[in-house]
Order: structure tokens, then C-alpha cells, then sequence
């Protein structure tokens, strides 16, 4: 009974250390408004974020709504006495592996924060928003925290080695617009020195820094003395070069400027949506925000940008107090001699002797670890995914399946025990994680950290113990172990907690695997104290049953309430073909049509269909015949069209009518676009794009535009279309058929009236 009971209490030990992380990792401080001047106070904050969003409603680039934001910002910074002027142009920006081009005339306002000369430190956020929502979060929180961060600055009368300004950019939505205006224009890129953006993919959460600038091992040394809560790692920034997402950052990074993004990204249910509203943005959050923000600005102020350069490094916060970081370039060194020092220690460890068998047996229980937990995980996920047919059960609901995860990696973990004692435990384990710091240490540094920092530790320690009475099956070498669980536990089960915040529990792999890597060095704990064969039994047999209940209710609970509805766009569509279709479109970000409530289905007759937009776009979402048209297409013409060497160049005029919110135009792959120019804008396609190449002009000017395209191929294939971010009053019965359990988002219910371009 001893036995059993001290697994269940390590396996409840890990569980405390995941909710502590949970509850370390979300903020809790809000400043009010009695906060000293010079601080940053998130009551001050959300009152200026209250009387810049105003109505909120939504205010994408070149709305009216748009306008009135601007003119509320600006007045914001009046009464500060901040000096301001707008930037107004056209720009297109083609967005990094997209096939896809945005363009609009925007326009950015400029604060003149801090006087100075030289270089300017630059606090950068955006206003404008999507269609479909008003942006509290995203980004009028950056706002409001750019301007209580400068009225703190100015309170504190900042002597600053260098100019500070704000840079409030229009159009980031459409495709990072008006950072893309700002860089185009010599002048005002000449003014910038380091850049430090603030961003929100969410409504509450920790403020992350999750990307700097390459050489940012000075940058994060600045971050750590400046901020009082540590929220970053070099993984967040590993893996954000591999995700199509960018921010304003983006660009700046690319132009070579030292810089710093900050971003909080808990509760993405309300991204892009109406329920971005100002009541949902969580005030300790901001707080922390702002607290990163100005921490960051006061630091550079007496900063020389030469002391910014050097080399890439590699760390992570552990609890927010703590930021262990070495150079990067140190990363395979120390790995290969944590290797080495743990391989000493499994050397020199006093242990029971061990054939081959057992040897083998030891060496394959981190990967039985391992695979078995990815396993568990996806049998789990299967089995509430059949039972809700929904693709994400957890969304509305995740409790249950949390458990139920939970519950899949223990029975794993009790299974893997029996495997070995906790001398080979020990030692394969621990090796293993050195293993994976040497090679994440080759290939992809900014993750080594979670191998390599705890593996480190428990290589002083075991090898401390190694020769202890009793070796690691002694008081002090379980004591060593219990300590290198502990460290290897706040890294890891960390990882789990900030994971399903960030992105959910659909990608349970996030949740499974980071959790296997802690668990790993608990079976040593585990298997020094083997639970009788019978007890092991019940005890793995009773977590994987309590999973695979858990995994049930899941399934049986409702995927989507009104608190965290299901994203449904409602489209009206028209072609030149006289096809008038209702679509109903759920593919957000790409993941893929899924299945609608019921009532909207019966309501308009809507089935799962291929090609839903009949050629405008390759896309799966539930569609219906609409009847007769009832609008007008938008019109083309070619203004010229000739030969130039091998190349054709056309010159087109696509003209939509008055109602126009946005001007596409889809280029087959086949034409083999070289270049676009359009309104001074000459673009030329990346290497690497693949696929058709789609242009998107998304401000009002836009209505009757001419372009110029090069092509080296077929140009018969090319459609464009008016968008219109409205729904027409003869579709309120599909609107009223969509529940309350289901919303709009990103660019909402549209009109969309495609046309050909008629070409010889």
C-alpha cells in the first residue's frame, strides 16, 4: 500500500506543479488608478482604451470608423501635449509565402514622444481592425498602451540619450500595411533605431516576448533587468519562424532593426471576433503588458545601440522570476558535456547488476515513454472527436478532456515504470534528455534550453550521489533525483500549461509529449519504490479507465456555447455565370471545413461542397443555390495589351461599384506572373510562392483601379471580384438560422460578386 500510495502522490505532486504553473503564468496585478505617475497603470490604461474605441464597432483600414479611431488616438495625444502628424500612402505588401499581395492607401500616426537626436527607440502598435470585430484586444490594447506608457514616460521627464516616438500604424490586418508605408518611406525608416512592438492574439494571458531580433542575447539581458515579470523563451521564437503568421514586427525585423515583440494570446476564442470588446480584455494582463512596454523603453533611453549587438541566446523563464540564459554558441558545447557527465555518473552509480535484457529494457523506456503518451493522446482525442463529431470537443468544454489527457499520460507513466529499476531509470532517462539537447542544440537552439538547463542540473546531482550508500536507491540519490524532477517539472508541465492557452488542446501532441518529457523523470522516483505486481496492474488500469471515461464525457458535452462560439462566416455569392450561392464558411485559419448546427443546414438547404466559391477560391464550406442574381458584377477592361521580349504585359481596369470594401484579383499559376504595378507599386514575386497568386486592394480608393500585371504564360484564367463586408437584408433568414452558439469572424459576412476577365 506504501508503494502504491507514493506513485499516486508523485503522479499528484506533477498535477500541483502543472497548476501552480497555470496559476504563476497568468497574471494577477492590476495598478489603479491611485498608481504613482511615472508607473504604468492598467486602470488608466483601459480608460483611454475606452475613449478611443468609442462605439467599438469595428474599423478596418479605410472604414469611416477607421477615421474616427485616428482622430480619437490623435486627440489622446494632444492632451499629453505630444506633438503629431499622419502619414498617409498607398503600399502593397507582398505578405512572406502566402501567394498573396495586400494593398491599400493607409494611414499612420506619428508621436513625437521624447525629443531628442539620433535614432529614435520606436513603440509600435496598430488600430485598425478586422471586419468582423472592434479590436479591443487586438490591437487598441497595444494603443492604449503605447499612450499610458507615454504619458508615464513624460511624467517621469525622461532624459533620454535618444528621441523616443510612437508609431500607430493603419492596415497591419490587411497585410502589415503600414509598417510596410512607414519602411517605404527613406526618411522615416531613417529615423528608427530599435523597435518595440506590442501585439494580442487573445483577450488575457501572460504578456509573452515571444520574438526578438536575430543577436538578441543583449536584448534579453536589457528585458531582464527592466521588466518585474520574466514571460519568454527561446522556443517561442524558434517555432514562430515556422508559422505563416507575422506581425508589424515582421518587417522591421527583416529591415535589420534591433527589436522586441510582445503579445498575450490566452483566450483566442475571441480573436478576429465581435467578442473582442473591451469588457473581455483582462486588466492584469494589460498591466503586464504595459509593465513590458515601458520597462523596455526606460531601459533603452540610457542605452547605446552599440551595446545591443552580439550573438543569439538561448533561455526560458521559469515561474516568471527567474531567466536562465546562456549564448547560443554555447548551447552544443554544454549539451555534449551534460551528455558526458550524466554517462560518468550511470557509470559510476551503485546498482543492481544488469544483463543485456534489462539493460535493453531501460534504454527503450523513454521512447515506450514517449510513444506510448503521443498514443494515449491520440486515442483519447479520437475517441471524443467520434463521440462529438466535432473536430475540437475541448473548445467549449475542455475540462474533461483535460482530465482526461492527464489521466492518458499517468497510466503510460505507471505502465514504463515496471520496465526497469530506478538505476536504469535514472540513467536512460537523464540520457535521453541529453541526447535530445545535443541534437535540438545542433539543429534548433532556441528549444535546447528544456534539455539542456535541467539536464545540467541533474548532472551535478547525480553524479554528487552516484557513490552515495544506496546509490540513487539511497536517501540522498533519491533526494537528488526528486530535485532534478522538480527543476525538469517547472520547465516542462510549464510548457503544458502555457501550450493549451496558447492554442488549445485540438493539438494534443502539445499537451502529451511535453508532459512525457516531465513524467520521464519521474519513473525513476517510480521504480525505486515498485508497486506490487498486482497493485501496478490496478493502478495503470485504473488511470487508463478514468481516461478513456473522461475522453467520453468530452465527447458527450456540447463543442461549441455562447461564450465560446464556433466561427461561422455567412457569404452571398455571384459569378459571371448567373450562379447565386449562400455559403456558410468555417474554415478559419485554414483548418479545414467542419460541421454546422443543424438549423443552419435545414435553414438554407446548405451541403458540404468542393468548390464553393465555383473557381474564385479552391475551398470546402456548406453552400446552396441563392436563386436568381440580384447585383451587378464589377466590370473590367483592358487598357492595353502587348508583347515585350517573351514576357506579355497587360494593363487592366477592374471597377466595382459604390458599395466596394475590397478589389481581389486571383492570377492562375499557370500564367506565370514576373511582376504587378499598381499605383507606383511595383511587385515582384517572391521566390518560392507556388500556387495561384491573389491580390487584395482593401481601402475605398480601390473601387476602380488599373494594374498592370507581366506575365511569361497563360493569362486566360484570370478572375477577380468586389467584396463587400456586409450581408444583404434577403439573407436575414440564414443569419437568424445561425445560433447563438456560432459568430462571424476575421473578415465576417460578406457579399463577394466575381467576374472573368475577358482576354483573347
Amino acid at each position: 500500500m506504501g508503494a502504491v500510495l507514493r506513485a499516486w502522490a508523485l503522479g499528484l505532486f506533477a498535477v500541483g506543479i502543472w497548476l501552480l504553473s497555470g496559476y504563476v503564468g497568468t497574471p494577477h496585478r492590476a495598478a489603479d488608478a491611485s498608481a504613482p505617475a511615472t508607473a504604468f497603470s492598467s486602470v488608466r490604461a483601459d480608460a483611454t482604451l475606452a475613449r478611443v474605441l468609442g462605439p467599438e464597432i469595428p474599423h478596418q483600414v479605410s472604414s469611416a470608423e477607421n477615421a474616427a479611431v485616428r482622430a480619437r488616438i490623435l486627440r489622446e495625444f494632444a492632451a499629453m501635449g505630444v506633438p503629431t502628424h499622419t502619414y498617409q500612402a498607398f503600399t502593397c505588401n507582398p505578405w512572406r509565402g502566402l501567394s498573396f499581395v495586400a494593398c491599400a492607401t493607409v494611414t499612420d500616426i506619428i508621436a513625437e514622444v521624447i525629443p531628442g537626436r539620433g535614432k529614435a527607440i520606436v513603440m509600435m502598435a496598430h488600430y485598425d481592425s478586422v471586419p468582423a470585430g472592434p479590436g479591443a484586444s487586438d490591437d487598441e490594447s497595444g494603443v492604449a498602451t503605447v499612450l499610458e506608457t507615454t504619458r508615464a514616460l513624460k511624467a517621469a521627464g525622461s532624459k533620454s540619450i535618444h528621441p523616443v516616438i510612437a508609431l500607430i500604424t493603419d492596415g497591419e490586418e490587411a497585410g502589415l500595411l503600414g509598417a510596410n508605408v512607414f519602411l517605404q518611406n527613406a526618411a522615416l525608416k531613417a529615423r528608427v533605431g530599435v523597435v518595440v512592438n506590442v501585439e494580442a492574439r487573445g483577450t488575457k494571458g501572460p504578456s509573452l516576448l515571444f520574438q526578438t531580433s536575430p543577436g538578441d542575447g543583449k536584448l534579453i539581458d536589457l528585458y531582464a533587468a527592466h521588466v518585474p515579470v520574466y514571460g519568454t523563451s527561446s522556443l517561442y521564437a524558434e517555432i514562430y519562424k515556422f508559422l505563416p503568421n507575422d506581425t508589424d514586427l515582421t518587417l522591421f525585423i527583416h529591415d535589420g532593426f534591433p527589436s522586441f515583440n510582445f503579445a498575450f494570446a490566452d483566450n483566442v476564442r475571441y480573436y478576429h471576433s465581435p467578442f473582442d470588446l473591451r469588457r473581455n480584455l483582462n486588466k492584469a494582463t494589460l498591466q503586464m503588458h504595459g509593465e513590458n512596454l515601458l520597462g523596455v523603453v526606460s531601459g533603452l533611453e540610457q542605452t547605446d545601440y552599440a551595446a545591443l549587438e552580439g550573438g543569439n541566446d538561448v533561455y526560458l523563464s521559469v515561474l516568471g522570476k527567474f531567466l536562465p540564459r546562456v549564448p547560443a554558441s554555447w548551447a552544443l558545447p554544454l549539451a555534449i558535456a551534460v551528455f558526458i557527465l550524466l554517462a560518468i555518473a550511470a557509470w559510476l552509480a551503485r546498482g543492481e547488476p544488469a544483463g543485456w535484457r534489462s539493460t535493453l529494457a531501460a534504454a527503450a523506456m523513454p521512447l515506450a515513454l514517449l510513444l506510448g503518451c503521443g498514443l494515449m493522446g491520440w486515442l483519447v482525442s479520437f475517441i471524443a472527436q467520434t463521440i462529438s463529431g466535432a473536430p475540437d470537443p475541448s473548445y467549449a468544454y475542455p475540462l474533461a478532456l483535460r482530465v482526461a489527457l492527464t489521466f492518458a499520460v499517468w497510466a503510460i507513466a505507471l505502465d514504463v515504470s515496471r520496465m526497469t529499476n530506478a538505476h536504469g531509470a535514472a540513467a536512460s532517462g537523464w540520457l535521453w534528455i541529453a541526447t535530445f539537447g545535443i541534437v535540438t542544440a545542433a539543429l534548433l537552439p532556441g528549444i535546447s534550453p528544456y534539455f539542456v538547463f535541467p539536464g545540467a542540473i541533474a548532472a551535478v546531482l547525480l553524479l554528487a550521489t552516484a557513490r552515495a550508500p544506496g546509490g540513487w536507491n539511497g536517501l540522498a540519490g533519491q533526494i537528488a533525483l526528486l530535485v532534478s524532477a522538480i527543476v525538469a517539472l517547472l520547465i516542462w508541465i510549464a510548457l503544458v500549461a502555457s501550450g493549451e492557452t496558447l492554442i488549445g488542446l485540438r493539438l494534443h501532441p502539445l499537451f502529451t509529449i511535453p508532459a512525457a518529457f516531465g513524467l520521464l523523470t519521474i519513473v525513476p522516483l517510480l521504480s525505486a519504490r515498485p508497486m506490487s505486481r498486482a497493485a501496478w496492474g490496478a493502478s495503470a488500469a485504473a488511470a487508463f479507465v478514468l481516461s478513456l471515461g473522461f475522453a467520453v464525457a468530452a465527447g458527450l458535452q456540447p463543442p461549441y456555447k455562447q461564450a465560446s462560439p464556433q466561427r461561422i462566416d455567412l457569404v452571398y455569392f455571384e459569378n459571371a455565370k448567373g450562379d447565386a450561392r449562400w455559403i456558410a464558411d468555417t474554415s478559419w485559419k485554414g483548418l479545414g471545413a467542419e460541421p454546422i448546427p443543424t438549423a443552419l443546414i435545414k435553414a438554407g438547404n446548405l451541403k458540404l461542397t468542393k468548390d464553393a466559391y465555383a473557381g474564385l477560391y479552391p475551398h470546402t464550406a456548406y453552400a446552396t443555390p441563392a436563386g436568381a442574381p440580384h447585383y451587378p458584377l464589377p466590370t473590367s477592361t483592358i487598357v492595353s495589351d502587348m508583347l515585350k521580349g517573351a514576357s506579355r504585359v497587360v494593363t487592366l481596369n477592374l471597377k466595382g461599384s459604390d458599395d466596394t470594401d475590397e478589389i481581389l484579383l486571383r492570377i492562375p499559376q499557370d500564367a506565370k506572373l514576373q511582376a504587378v504595378d499598381f499605383r507606383g507599386q511595383h511587385v515582384v514575386p517572391p521566390a518560392g510562392w507556388s500556387g495561384d497568386t491573389e491580390f487584395a486592394c482593401v481601402s475605398l480608393d480601390c473601387r476602380d483601379e488599373t494594374i498592370t500585371l507581366t506575365l511569361a504564360g497563360d493569362a486566360t484564367g484570370l478572375t477577380f471580384a468586389e467584396g463587400r463586408y456586409a450581408f444583404p437584408p434577403f439573407g436575414a433568414f440564414l443569419k437568424a438560422a445561425r445560433p447563438k452558439t456560432a459568430m462571424a469572424s476575421q473578415s465576417g459576412d460578406q457579399i463577394i460578386l466575381a467576374n472573368a476577365v475577358k482576354m483573347k
